[in-house]
Formats: C-alpha cells, structure tokens, sequence
C-alpha cells in the first residue's frame, strides 16, 4: 500500500470545495475526488456507476430522512445491476436503500462475467445491495451524454491548446484523433505567444466563474508541472502574483479567504511589501498569492498534449476546412473544393471563432478579440521573480525577452503591430509596478486573436440543432435538440492556458460518457447549448 499511497500524496490537491480529478499509473485509472459536503457534491456528479462502498464517516450524523435522500442520489448515478456495499453498523440504510430501487441481497456476488471482488471476505451483517428498481427510470438529463461512434475516433478541427488538449484527453478514454489545422504545424496561430500565465481567481460571491477557473487553475498545475518535469516546456508553476488595483485593504482580503474558506495552498492575500518581496519587484498594491500559477511556452504546452496522446493523434497541416457536411452517420470535413479532407463519425470544433463559420451561428454572442503583447530585452526592464498580473501582466525572462501586455480590441482585425498598444501595455505595467519605461518605439510585439463569449465563460459541450429546436418549448438545457457526433471546444479566451486541460477533459468524458470531471452545474453553464435558451426565453418575454 505505501507505493500508492505515495502516489496519492504526491498529487494531493489544495482542498478546495470542488471536484478534482487525479490520475494515476500513466493516466490509465482516475480518481475524482469531491472535497465539499456529501449531500451537496451528490447531486452535481454526474456520472454512471457500477459499484457503491459507503462507509460510516460518510453517513455520520444523517437522520433516516437524509439517508432516503442520498439512496435517491446514489441510484440516479448508478449503472443497471450496479452493486452497493456498506459495512454492518449502518443497518438503518437498509430502509432507505430499498425505497429507492436497490434490492437487498444476502449472497453477494459478483455481476455476471465480473471476477471476484474485495466484497468476498466481507464482514457478516454487511449490507450488499444491487440496483435494479421495479420500474425503468426515465431517461436522466443529467446523465452523461455521448456520441453512438461507429468507431472511437474524431476528428479534431483545430491543433491549438484546445485542440492539442482534446486528443491528449480522449488518448486517455482509449480514442483516436485526426487534427486538422490551416498551419502547417500545431499551435501556430493564438496559441503562438511566447508565454503565457495560468491561475485561479478570487470573488466574493465565488460564482460560476470563480468556480470555474478555480478547478481548471488546479488542473493546469497538474499539465504544466508534468510538462515541465518532463522537459517538454519551459516556464514555473512556482507560484503567480495578482495585484488588487481596486485599492482592498489586506484585512479586506483575508476576511474574503475566511468566508470562503480557501486554503493557503490555494490562495494566499499578501500587503505590498510582501508581494514586493516574494516578486521582486516594487509593487504599488496588495496581491493575490496563487502558489500554483505561473507561467509556460503555450505551444510547447500543445506539442506536450500531442506527446501524452503518443500515436493515438495524428496531425494533418496546411489544410483549410471550408465546410462541414452530414453524409449518413458520418461528418465530412471538405476544402474550399468541395472534397473530402476526412470523415468520421465525431467531430470536435477547435478552431476558435471560425468554429462559427462551420457552423452558420454567426449570431451567437462570440467574438474575436485582438491583443498585442509587447516585448523587449530584458536590460530595459526591472522584471519579476515570478509572474505578475492585474490590470496587465508581466513576466520573468523568457527566452532571453521581457514579455508583458496585453491590450484588448473588439471588432479589430488589423495583424499590424502598433506603437499606441505598445503605449497602452507600458501604462499597464506602470499601474502593476512602477519603475523607468522604455519608449514604445523601442519594443517589439506580436498579434493575436482570441475566441471570447460574451458571458465570459467557455463552450464545451454537444453542439445545438437550431432547426430542430426553433419549433420547440425549451425550459431545460438536456431537452435541447444536439447535432449528433458534433462537438465545441472554444472561446477560452485569455485563459487557454489556465482552461485547455479541464475543458478537454471534460468534453472527452462527454464524448465517451466517463464520470464528468464537473459539477453539473459547472457543465451547464458551459454547454453551447446555453445561447439557444437564452434566446428563445428572451423571445418569450418579448425582450
């Protein structure tokens, strides 16, 4: 037991009230650990279950009203025939399991064509149930949902960090990918900068977002440590400053930690002169502390993911897709010709907003939004120990560079680098860390565009059938028609870094219908499918 045990403390997550999905022996078996309040991560997993051991700690203190209701929770997770065990204290769970659709068995075994399990030696009075309810449950809309695949391969339209991140993360669900990109190598285009950071975030409220990127900040750690110890990529997951130009006092800070109970290895609040300190640099505020940010090369982040899928992914450059076409159970990707690039049965959208043009969704509330970022030697800059950001950022050395910016333009789409932008980042950086600037002429910069929503938050998730749901009543995202094998990985903004991993994960888990790596709803508020309610409710109150 002490190898995995060891191996389980070496991945042990800052305890944040979230899900967190670890994985082990070469990503082959994962462990998704709810930290938080049973009753209430209960029903936000979603997922399809085979076997059940519920133990004394977790029952501890439940009334028999209670234990009714987590029975009820336990059976909407689980499989046909899924088996439950519980050790012989817990006699009062027998009512509870029996009103919810389990059937007591006295002579436990295994499910047929299973080998024995642990439950062999079980001690007697154990409680061994299977599940199987007197009536055939409805179809759960809070299932997961997956693709009826010919075969378990897509295609993958798209080799950024969004594109690279689904073929690692459906590597590891025993598919294949195609990728398909315009470049003629992966992660050429937005995901093109020299650097980039990766963090969690801190709000009062904690909502959706916070949430959120706090479990895809937690994620990324993971995938940029892993990278980096493998030599894969260059960077630091040793920790990232946050300034608070909003002028919060450290009492201010440390009392909005206690409310939310967010652990020090998480997040810590930090006075000036101790982020001052901890950067190396003078700073003019206070500052969030994440000790698992930092900083990483996103393309070499890419290459990695393409490395972790090894020969399951295949990446197919210098070819543009101009359309999509339905031919029986099959996508078709074709070029500007009307030929056929590939076909398969599941199709994954990664190509940040030209995802719309695929699509004919124009009219959904995303948009391109370009950024410059600024660069120059390191002699004309007093430069961080560890990334620093706020209104801005700016980074340590990288590659000999002092990388900082970035400015932010809608409806912008000149490729040039411009002196003005280059102004705005140095005005930027003087609010974060006031210190000799250099002249805009003498920088450098690079342009980019990134994929942005108009709620801020990703698509993830089955793509919506418009046609098919215009003649509908629609008051639930699971009652929305879907495009079937279609899928969106995008809009993940400046935040590609910090999001790719779990956003992939999570829509490999929908794909292949593994246990959703986040609550549900977490999920909800990422599903493509969102835009198509909102309207036709926008519609209805005549708004």
């Amino acid at each position: 037991m002490q190898p995995l045990a060891e191996a389980l403390a070496a991945q042990w997550p800052a305890c944040t009230r979230n899900l967190h999905r670890l994985g082990f022996d070469g990503a082959r078996v994962h462990l998704l650990l709810a930290v938080g309040e049973a009753s209430g991560l209960l029903a936000e997993l979603r997922a399809c279950v085979d076997d059940f051991r519920v133990d004394e700690l977790t029952l501890s203190g439940h009334a028999q009203r209670d234990l009714r209701w987590l029975c009820k929770g336990l059976a909407r997770l689980a499989a046909a025939d899924a088996q439950l065990s519980a050790p012989p204290p817990l006699q009062a769970l027998r009512p509870a399991l029996a009103s919810a659709g389990f059937v007591l068995d006295a002579t436990p075994g295994p499910k047929a064509g299973a080998a024995p399990g642990p439950k062999a030696g079980a001690a007697p009075g154990a409680i061994h149930a299977r599940y199987r309810p007197a009536f055939t449950p409805r179809q759960r809309g809070d299932a997961p949902q997956h693709a009826t695949a010919v075969e378990p391969h897509a295609l993958i339209v798209g080799a950024g960090l969004a594109g690279c991140a689904a073929a690692a993360a459906l590597a590891e669900q025993g598919w294949r990918s195609t990728l398909i990109d315009g470049a003629a190598a992966p992660a050429a285009q937005a995901s093109g900068n020299p650097a980039g950071l990766f963090h969690g975030s801190v709000n009062p409220q904690d909502g959706t977002h916070a949430r959120f990127n706090r479990a895809a900040a937690l994620q990324a750690r993971r995938t940029v440590q892993h990278a980096l110890d493998a030599g894969l990529a260059q960077g630091s997951a040793q920790g990232l400053l946050r300034v608070d130009t909003r002028g919060k006092t450290l009492a201010q800070m440390q009392a909005e930690l206690s409310l939310l109970q967010l652990p020090p290895d998480y997040v810590q609040a930090l006075d000036a002169a101790q982020a001052s300190a901890l950067g190396a640099l003078p700073l003019a505020h206070a500052a969030w502390f994440f000790p698992g940010g930092g900083w990483v090369q996103p393309a070499a982040l890419a290459r990695t993911s393409l490395h972790r899928a090894g020969a399951a992914a295949e990446f197919r450059g210098r070819l543009r897709v101009a359309s999509l076409r339905r031919a029986g159970a099959h996508w078709q990707l074709l070029d500007d010709a009307g030929g056929v690039i590939a076909a398969a049965s599941t199709v994954v959208l990664a190509n940040a907003c030209d995802a719309l043009r695929l699509l004919h969704t124009a009219h959904w509330p995303v948009h391109a939004v370009r950024g410059q970022i600024s660069l120059c030697p390191p002699a004309l800059l007093r430069l961080p120990r560890i990334p620093v950001a706020g209104d801005g950022y700016v980074l340590p050395s990288v590659g000999g560079q002092a990388v900082f910016g970035a400015s932010s333009q809608h409806d912008d789409d000149d490729a040039a680098v411009r002196d003005a932008d280059h102004a705005f980042n140095l005005q930027r950086l003087a609010r974060l860390a006031p210190q000799p600037l250099p002249a805009p002429a003498q920088l450098q910069g690079r342009v980019g565009w990134r994929c942005v929503a108009h709620d801020r938050l990703p698509l993830v998730g089955a793509v919506p059938d418009e046609s098919a749901a215009a003649g509908l009543r629609l008051d639930r995202l699971d009652a929305v028609p879907r495009r079937p094998g279609l899928y969106l990985l995008g809009a993940l903004g400046s935040r590609g870094i910090t999001w790719s991993e779990l956003a992939a994960q999570l829509l490999a888990a929908q794909i292949t219908g593994a246990p959703l790596p986040l609550e549900a709803a977490l999920v909800n508020a990422l599903d493509p499918a969102r835009f198509v309610l909102r309207a036709q409710r926008r519609q209805r109150s005549g708004r």
